[in-house]
């Protein structure tokens, strides 16, 4: 039966005497197990040795989602989620007094990436279609995120050369690594 046929005879069927003639499905999926993005985020940095000041010059990921179904969303997912990330490891700092109140309870004080803050994106996509599904997608948005905080880490270290200094902290403020240029911790 052609699904024009079914919706042709839904009206006249006996079982829907009661209720006015539609058509409706519903059905759940449940998949076996969970599906996970994989991927390698690299960044590159330039380190203010006075300021403390960190500026992101440019960011590479290579990602796999699995099957792509809407590419221009995926692309949006993994900018956002990159700039949330260069948030979190450069910017966005909870700040308690000594009463334990949030001192950064506005964005006065709590600063966010601008898009002055963004770097040149590149993005390499691969499709390994997932088996867990019958789309072959997987997730998208963690993924875009997760890594941001290591590889700016890394690109850090990798600025300050034979410093020896290591970032065992995020954010990475100016504040926190002028400190650690200048041998004390904040």
């Amino acid at each position: 039966m052609t699904l024009a046929e079914l919706a042709a005879a839904a009206p006249r069927s006996p079982a829907t005497s009661e209720t006015p003639p539609r058509l409706q499905a519903e059905s759940y999926f449940r998949p076996l197990d969970l599906t996970y993005a994989s991927g390698a985020h690299v960044a590159m940095v330039e380190v203010d040795p006075d300021t403390g000041a960190v500026a992101v010059l440019g960011y590479w990921i290579t990602h796999d989602s699995g099957r792509l179904i809407n590419p221009m969303i995926v692309e949006g997912q993994i900018h956002g989620a990159l700039v949330q990330g260069i948030g979190g490891a450069l910017f966005e700092e909870l700040v308690f007094d000594e009463h334990g109140q949030p001192a950064t309870g506005s964005l006065m004080d709590y600063a966010l990436p601008r898009a002055a803050d963004v770097p040149p994106i590149e993005i390499d996509h691969l499709e390994t279609p997932s088996l867990a599904n019958p789309l072959g997608s997987k997730g998208v948005g963690e993924s875009g995120i997760l890594p941001v905080a290591a590889a700016v880490a890394s690109a850090i270290e990798d600025a300050l050369g034979d410093s020896g200094i290591q970032i065992h902290r995020m954010p990475m403020t100016a504040t926190h690594l002028r400190a650690l240029l200048d041998g004390s911790v904040v």
